[in-house]
């Protein structure tokens, strides 16, 4: 007989992130409170506080965990569609996001909006995310690398604001069409 982890069983570190990834993503950081994310996780406030200090180390842990879990997600979808699609493989994988039902834009994006620059794992995160377009774009041949990351990033950046703003219609393809415009000025 398997056990399913049930709030007794799953560690209160664990229930608490998993609280505060649901809580901070759709609702955002400032708008909840530590007392919610404690009655979310089923824990009692001095559990809470053991595990993470101050509300700023729970961000921080937050952001690791959707750095982590998001990079996973998107690279996973990009690679499905490399092949065949090359450089746009980043829109379909965008619009696969976008089409998620609890899609709320990006939660560094929106980190960013709501502390400016205080968190750096956001910024890391737009990093990280920069290195990979860069590594796929080297995979793609292009002769500069660098350069087409950069585009890449604006188009990318650009469509998850337009998606959260409610710009769905067309976007894919409108993000494909740019996409396409740098591959070919990457290889002509």
């Amino acid at each position: 007989m398997t056990k399913t982890k049930t709030k007794s069983v799953v560690p209160a570190r664990e229930r608490i992130l998993e609280a505060a990834k649901r809580l901070f993503y759709r609702n955002g950081i400032r708008a909840t409170g530590i007392d919610t994310i404690i009655a979310e996780a089923g824990v009692a406030k001095m559990s809470f506080y053991n595990n993470f200090p101050s509300k700023d180390d729970l961000v921080r842990a937050f952001l690791t965990a959707r750095h982590e879990a998001w990079m996973v997600m998107f690279s996973g979808r990009v690679e499905g569609h490399l092949g065949e699609r090359g450089l746009a493989a980043l829109a379909f994988a965008l619009d696969e996001w976008f089409a998620e039902p609890d899609f709320r834009g990006c939660a560094f994006i929106n980190t960013v909006a709501e502390f400016g620059q205080e968190f750096e794992g956001a910024m890391r995160h737009k990093l990280e995310l920069e290195a990979y377009v860069q590594d796929i774009a080297a995979r793609l041949g292009f002769s500069a690398p660098g350069r087409v990351a950069g585009e890449a990033m604006i188009v990318i950046e650009g469509a998850i604001v337009r998606a959260q703003m409610g710009f769905r219609d067309g976007l894919r393809d409108q993000a494909v069409s740019l996409l396409q415009s740098i591959e070919r000025g990457a290889t002509g």
